[in-house]
């Protein structure tokens, strides 16, 4: 039986879809744009000198790599949490709407022109975000019936919304923090994420009901276990800051080692929980394990997407020629708006083409592979451009960015909305919160990963390029190979 819940049928659409898929797209999009207008500023501030009108923190190359690494890993590691508070203990309604306030208050601590405050803003924004990342998307989901074919295109819909966002935040955020005040940009993304809130909660009507409650509502024991795994996690993240702290690391990078190595064994643990829980049930365990085959294509997808905002910011800044005129220049932070303006003009032609072959179309193993296998060229691409300007010093054009882009845009379109939508028919009953948590593990594990691979190789771009692009190529080859047995994994998930 559908979980969703059935809207008046005379209610309007939202182009075609139900009503309360416009209150989370909007709620979604300001949201994004709060989130991707600090990600624009974040490294290009990390990096700049402590001197000048507009100072910052004067690290270098490689250390503000693996700190945004680690820090994007955390954001989307926090979900494992926020999706067991939705299913659990609040719903996903009131849970979306604390992590909106949670995050905006993120934004405006890192408005404030104090080193301490702008750490403690990227934390409450990680915490922030947890909360209110996997369950909205969990609220799309809720808002068809599990055999509805609109479904696919919903989240598409939605996802051309999250791009809305995204596009304008780093003309607008990055125009203030790099011309006028880092701190300003800062501040203009919390006034995105508070509008952001105003939005959902004057368009509660429209949900109809969806994620008022929990689905699975903790017993007493069950929250004493949470809170004795979240006493664990925490003493596990202090031993280990403690023990890389007496080793000589400085105190926010032994922060960000910690939290790596967190990262990458709670997928592992986590998978082995869920394993065992579906162990009598044999069509869930295979769906969960079909499950496992695209977490780690998503894995290997977003360590190079996720560079983002970081390898390609600097590229933009250090190797790229960014003269219009001769009295002007665009700023590095502007060609962030570049993915999400390709995203705003395909994700229509992508959901309409889902729509027009309906069970004709690829199934989501492979679009997985497909996707791998761009995303991968559009950094072995830059191999070429980064070389030039190693041997000559003969800056790029910012076609080989444009590039790139789209290629990462197209990649994005066959694995980002197709996997979040399988996700939603994956999880077993019951964790649909969690699983969707689960979900943004992947880009954690993958954006950490590609963050340290940066860190490493940071004195030769050329090789960063090179292992990236060649693993994700090679995943995505696997992926094509074992198409039909994971396939049979899913069963009847398309």
């Amino acid at each position: 039986m559908s979980n969703a819940v059935t809207a008046p049928q005379r209610e309007k659409t939202f182009f075609g879809h139900p009503r309360g898929l416009s209150t989370l797209f909007f709620t979604e999009m300001w949201e994004r744009f709060s989130y991707y207008g600090m990600r624009a500023l974040l490294v290009l501030y990390m990096v700049a000198p402590v001197t000048g009108d507009n100072p910052g923190l004067a690290m270098g190359d490689g250390a503000a790599k693996a700190i945004y690494g680690t820090y994007a890993g955390l954001v989307y590691l926090t979900p494992v949490a926020g999706g067991w508070i939705a299913d659990r203990l609040l719903g996903l309604r009131r849970t979306v709407l604390y992590g909106g306030i949670v995050i905006a208050a993120g934004h405006f601590l890192m408005a404030v022109p104090v080193e301490g405050t702008f750490w403690l803003g990227l934390l409450a924004i990680s915490l922030g975000t947890g909360l209110l990342k996997p369950n909205i998307s969990g609220m799309v989901g809720k808002l068809y019936a599990d055999d509805d074919t609109k479904r696919d295109a919903g989240f598409s819909l939605f996802y051309m919304g999250i791009n809305i966002g995204s596009f304008a935040a780093p003309l607008i955020c990055g125009t203030l923090g790099q011309n006028f005040s880092w701190h300003w940009g800062f501040g203009a993304a919390g006034v995105g994420m508070t509008l952001g809130l105003l939005q959902y909660v004057l368009g509660r009507k429209n949900l109809h009901g969806v994620g008022d409650e929990p689905d699975a509502p903790a017993d007493p024991a069950e929250r004493r276990r949470a809170m004795v795994v979240g006493a664990v996690v925490l003493g596990i993240i202090g031993a280990l800051v403690a023990v890389f702290t007496a080793v000589g690391q400085e105190p926010v990078v032994a922060v960000t080692t910690a939290v790596t190595i967190l990262i990458l064994l709670v997928p592992i643990w986590y998978f082995r929980q869920v394993l065992g829980r579906t162990r009598a049930d044999a069509g869930a365990r295979s769906r969960v394990t079909a499950f496992i085959w695209l977490f780690i294509g998503a894995a290997v997808f977003w360590m190079i997407f996720e560079q983002s905002g970081s390898t390609l910011s600097l590229f933009a800044q250090n190797v790229t020629n960014l003269t219009v005129t001769s009295g002007f220049s665009v700023p590095a932070s502007w060609l962030q708006s570049i993915n999400p303006l390709f995203i705003v003009i395909f994700a229509p032609v992508f959901s309409a083409v889902w729509l027009r072959w309906g069970d004709r179309a690829p199934r989501t193993s492979v679009k997985f592979g497909i996707a791998l296998l761009v995303v991968g060229a559009s950094f072995l691409l830059l191999i070429v451009p980064m070389q030039a300007y190693e041997d000559s010093g003969t800056r790029a054009t910012v076609w080989w960015l444009v590039s790139v882009y789209l290629l990462q845009t197209w990649a994005e379109l066959l694995l980002s909305p197709n996997g979040l939508s399988a996700t939603t028919k994956l999880a077993p009953a019951g964790s649909l919160g969690q699983f969707l948590a689960l979900w943004f593990l992947a880009t954690s594990v993958g954006t950490t990963v590609g963050g340290q691979i940066a860190s490493i190789t940071s004195d030769s771009p050329v090789l960063s390029f090179a292992v990236c692009g060649g693993m994700a190529v090679a995943f995505g080859a696997v992926m094509l190979v074992a198409v039909r047995r994971i396939n049979a994994l899913m069963g009847d998930v398309h």
